[in-house]
């Protein structure tokens, strides 16, 4: 007699918008270790957000923009490290969020326990994010998802929004600027000598 092998536990997630379903810090884990292909994200409230693949539009947009800012950090190791839009990070109002793109600074990584940096999502704010809009994206969420990262001591964030070539600057302690169809944007004194082109998120 011919056994079928076993299929690993797998949870195929499918909500409703109008659906909340909150989830506990562990029980988040497991969904998203349990289910890579999608990129899940809690609130601090332990609501989940489950946002499926991006279309390939967004995917080579985002890709520039990593592809960017890994190469300036491969020459600035020294001052942080870079991470891509799979990365869950643990923010210190309890959510887990991923940006699209995103840089912790090297003391900040530094003042983790080694317990800490153990941790599937690292419990940790990045000093700097990055939010690209895709056209099925609502602008409010991503402007709250903004305003949560700069709560929890983000210091610099750009929401990018290729659709209307906007991007709205988010600063520690200061109100959001916003710039209309930009060439480039400045790392400032977060990211020294970091410039992001945008001439191959705009076309």
């Amino acid at each position: 007699m011919v056994q079928t092998p076993l299929k690993p536990n797998t949870l195929s997630l499918v909500l409703p918008t109008e659906l909340l379903l909150t989830v506990t810090d562990e029980q988040f884990e497991i969904l998203a270790v349990t289910n890579r292909e999608l990129r899940l994200e809690r609130t601090a409230a332990g609501e989940l957000i489950v946002n499926p693949p991006t279309g390939w539009e967004t995917g080579e947009r985002n890709f520039s923009i990593t592809a960017q800012l890994g190469a300036w950090v491969e020459n600035h190791y020294a001052l942080g490290k870079g991470f891509e839009s799979s990365t869950g990070f643990k923010l210190p109002n309890g959510a887990t969020r991923s940006p699209d793109a995103s840089w912790v600074s090297q003391e900040r990584w530094n003042a983790l326990s080694t317990e800490q940096k153990q941790e599937t999502f690292a419990p940790v704010c990045p000093d700097f994010v990055v939010e690209l809009r895709s056209d099925s994206d609502s602008l409010k969420p991503l402007q709250e998802k903004m305003r949560e990262y700069m709560d929890n001591e983000a210091r610099l964030g750009w929401l990018i929004d290729p659709k209307n070539k906007r991007v709205e600057i988010y600063r520690a302690g200061e109100p959001t600027e916003v710039l209309e169809a930009p060439s480039e944007l400045s790392g400032e004194a977060v990211l020294p000598d970091f410039v992001l082109k945008l001439h191959r998120i705009w076309t």
